[in-house]
């Protein structure tokens, strides 16, 4: 990797490397700049700010804020009043990586980055790319939905950190050095919104696609171009691919990239063969030609073995050797709110996992009810303010299920009963189903229905910390409230068996 030589730039050079990608006009002085921002509150002295229009606000209404916080210059998509010097570009949310990534003197050309999409299982793979190196030269950050190894400043409530913060972020590691290796979580919302511009990765990962996000995007198509745009050679240089799922498959045909595909069938290049399963992990065989090796991962589900064979061959595609990576991914500590299993009262036991859309669901339940002789009960819900269509197909891949208690997960703006009555009006007849709004009274309702050999899976929030509703976010940890409700029935059997009132 190439030494730093970061360094403040000048307005036209930023202009001269946003120009390849839109029309670019340098208006006033060529002044130095030290920094990119897109917040008018977060500008600091020497920075660009970039106006960017949003839905709700018009970043151009807030130069002046700028100009008062120190900002040096502005990137506008139309010439301001306001005296300051200025990029006038075609499309300012698009230049703002490029843009930053010049500020930054395009930290990530220092570092080995792999981006990851797909509907489900991003952020299991960038957590086992970290694992991967574990105990060697190399260290991994990850950048995501449950993020690790950043610098202690540095957070993004999402996916994908905006273009600007990305940058950012990437400089302060490559400046300490500690890092070698990153893992980036791309959602397809970053990819609209040009938060990778500026970013060329090593290899990019493809795991899945099932329905999710179609109040943003529409409908399925759209969805799929969206994450397919990240397999061009203006984001990466080569590609891995789970060709067991359909939009894989195309994917890997339609890509320019080299690509590697994986999956369980013979025209797979990187081909898995399943072995046993358990509450606690995987076994397979990951195969490659005439080269063959065993692999434990201490996760859970078919699903999580499509994941660590993703992993696996991202891994050897930067350089890390085989027997090694496959390991560190059987040392792996769980990954928050990622089919995280506690002990439950009465000898049954319990789930914690992120799953949020119809196949994450379903695969959940399938898995667990290859592990349980008793019943399945499930607690879910739906987020407000997201895709309303998902609803009533969630609730259907629920009702696999023996008992499903709907209710409330992050209800946010809208009428949590309402969103209850989509989920619900998914789910079979013939599967039994119990409302409850507040989600501490569903989860305790759960486990005191479960019986020895059942299980019980609280699926929706996962790692998540907070529940969202319309006026107020509320401390809310699935697995910590799942223990505490389990403490609260062992403490009342035990009293009950003592006699006590």
């Amino acid at each position: 990797m190439i030494s730093s030589t970061t360094r403040p730039k000048r307005l036209s050079e930023l202009a001269a490397a946003l120009s390849p990608h839109q029309p670019v006009e340098v208006r006033g002085k060529d002044v130095v700049v030290s920094d990119v921002h897109l917040d008018s509150r977060a500008v600091t002295p020497g920075s660009l700010y970039v106006a960017i229009r949003g839905a709700r606000a018009d970043g151009h209404d807030y130069i002046p804020a700028a100009v008062a916080a120190g900002a040096a210059a502005a990137a506008v998509e139309a010439a301001s009043t306001v005296e300051i010097p200025q990029l006038v570009v075609a499309d300012t949310r698009a230049a703002l990586g490029w843009l930053a990534a010049e500020a930054h003197d395009h930290p990530a050309r220092r570092l080995r980055m792999v981006g990851i999409t797909g509907t489900n299982g991003k952020t299991t793979v960038a957590h086992m790319m970290e694992a991967l190196t574990a105990g060697t030269a190399r260290e991994t950050a990850v950048i995501g939905t449950v993020s690790s190894n950043l610098p202690d400043t540095e957070e993004s409530p999402r996916t994908t950190p905006e273009a600007s913060n990305l940058q950012r972020i990437l400089r302060k590691l490559a400046d300490a050095g500690t890092v070698s290796d990153v893992a980036v979580e791309v959602s397809s919302h970053a990819m609209e919104m040009g938060r990778v511009n500026g970013v060329v990765f090593d290899v990019v990962a493809f795991t899945n696609l099932s329905q999710d996000h179609l109040d943003y995007h529409h409908t399925m198509e759209e969805y799929y171009r969206a994450k397919a745009r990240l397999f061009s050679s203006n984001w990466a240089s080569q590609a891995v691919i789970w060709i067991d799922d359909g939009w894989g498959n195309r994917l890997a045909g339609e890509t320019t990239l080299p690509v590697t595909t994986v999956g369980s069938g013979s025209d797979a290049d990187v081909r898995v063969t399943y072995g046993p399963s358990t509450p606690h992990g995987s076994s397979f065989e990951l195969s490659s030609g005439a080269t063959s090796i065993e692999v434990h991962c201490p996760l859970a589900g078919r699903f999580n073995v499509a994941n660590a064979a993703v992993a696996l061959a991202c891994a050897e595609l930067i350089g890390i050797e085989a027997g090694t990576a496959a390991a560190n991914l059987a040392r792996m500590e769980p990954i928050p709110g990622r089919y995280n299993t506690l002990a439950g009262a009465a000898g049954s036991w319990v789930v914690v996992d992120y799953a949020h859309t119809p196949d994450a669901i379903a695969n959940v339940v399938a898995e667990s009810r290859s592990h349980v002789a008793g019943k399945i009960l499930v607690v879910v819900g739906a987020g407000g303010d997201r895709d309303r269509q998902k609803r009533p197909l969630m609730g259907r891949a629920a009702g696999t299920a023996d008992v499903v208690i709907v209710t409330n997960d992050n209800p946010r703006s809208e009428d949590p009963a309402q969103i209850i009555a989509e989920v619900v009006s998914g789910i079979d007849r013939s599967t039994e189903v119990v409302i409850e709004q507040d989600r501490r009274l569903a989860i305790r309702e759960a486990l005191a229905a479960a019986a020895p050999d059942d299980a019980v899976l609280i699926l929706g929030k996962g790692h998540e910390s907070g529940q969202e509703f319309a006026d107020a976010t509320i401390p809310f940890d699935d697995a910590a409230v799942a223990r505490e409700e389990i403490a609260r029935l062992e403490e009342t059997e035990i009293a009950r068996d003592k006699g006590t009132p």
